[in-house]
């Protein structure tokens, strides 16, 4: 990597209609989902995206609902971590890890069954809905190169 930063265009300035929409998406992306279970979803792919700022962002908003420090960092390798995570959370992100590398496996029969049984017809779709619209944020923030440690939790 260049010692020296290219300078990124900046969606929000120059094409503000796509980026209201974006934020428009993202307000309708998690409806009637569990909080802390969104915020679970959006690390995961921010994480696997190599996103900082999104991974930065989404921690901090689930630390602010009120979860522990202990969920995010074993998030990574949550599958070795099981306890801390119930089965819906479970069926989620792995059903979030098989969207975000949808070019390794597609999404498999069986990850979408395990969902499809953890979550009714709606709010599965919501989650599909959330896991597509944080994919498209962390392509923004990467892309962006959109640094951490500014975001405060409202």
């Amino acid at each position: 990597m260049s010692s020296t930063m290219t300078r990124r265009v900046k969606l929000a300035s120059v094409v503000p209609d796509f980026y209201k929409a974006m934020i428009e998406l993202d307000a309708v992306s998690d409806r009637g989902l569990d909080p802390k279970l969104a915020h679970l979803v959006r690390i995961r792919a921010s994480q696997i995206n190599g996103c900082a700022y999104c991974t930065d962002m989404h921690s901090l908003d689930l630390l602010h609902v009120g979860d522990d420090q202990q969920r995010i960092t074993l998030l990574p390798v949550w599958r070795e971590a099981r306890k801390f995570y119930s089965e819906q959370e479970q069926a989620a992100l792995a059903l979030t890890e098989a969207i975000t590398l949808i070019s390794v496996d597609h999404v498999p029969d069986e990850v979408y069954d395990v969902a499809a049984q953890a979550f009714d017809e709606k709010d599965l779709a919501q989650l599909i809905a959330l896991i597509i619209t944080i994919n498209m944020w962390t392509r923004v923030g990467v892309t962006g190169r959109m640094e951490p440690g500014h975001y405060k939790p409202s």
